[in-house]
């Protein structure tokens, strides 16, 4: 990893990590919560590597586990994958939007089978509330997310956008 891959995998840990201390919109639909823009440091994690996508999730699951509790940071912690997953669809070619929409669905089963174990079985809490929840927040975060990278884009800051 070069220098600068490495700094911007730092700030994007760092972010992640303070997420969910300062961002005062949340959305709370037990057992669903959501923080918007959490998933923001992931998304652009996705085009620094495998490297900065585990560091961006580690640093998610962190500041969620300090910052909420031990389920949420537990939730947090499946950036990670769905991050890697992300960067295995980022090194295949596939636009921003695609790999949004084919990350969403692991996003939101791995959400839930992490609260699984600690609700009762509801299908509607689970598949609906928390699956189809985290899938909307993960869609909408996506949004910001490429918001953010085609300004970085045009500033010739972080230009990932033009080979996709």
């Amino acid at each position: 990893m070069d220098i600068r891959k490495l700094v911007i995998t730092a700030l994007l840990t760092a972010i992640a990590i303070i997420i969910p201390y300062v961002v005062v919109f949340k959305v709370v639909v037990p057992p669903f919560t959501a923080t918007l823009g959490s998933h923001v440091p992931m998304f652009i994690s996705m085009y620094l590597g495998p490297m900065a996508a585990v560091m961006t999730g580690l640093g998610s699951a962190l500041g969620f586990f300090m910052a909420v509790d031990a389920i949420v940071g537990a939730r947090a912690l499946m950036h990670v994958f769905v991050a890697l997953a992300g960067v295995a669809l980022v090194r295949r070619g596939k636009s921003f939007t695609t790999v949004a929409l084919l990350t969403a669905p692991i996003h939101g089963l791995l959400e839930v089978l992490v609260v699984l174990p600690f609700v009762p079985f509801n299908a509607y809490n689970l598949l609906i509330v928390t699956g189809v929840g985290t899938m909307l927040h993960h869609g909408v975060d996506g949004a910001i997310s490429y918001g953010l990278l085609k300004v970085l884009d045009k500033s010739r800051t972080f230009n990932v956008l033009r080979t996709n």
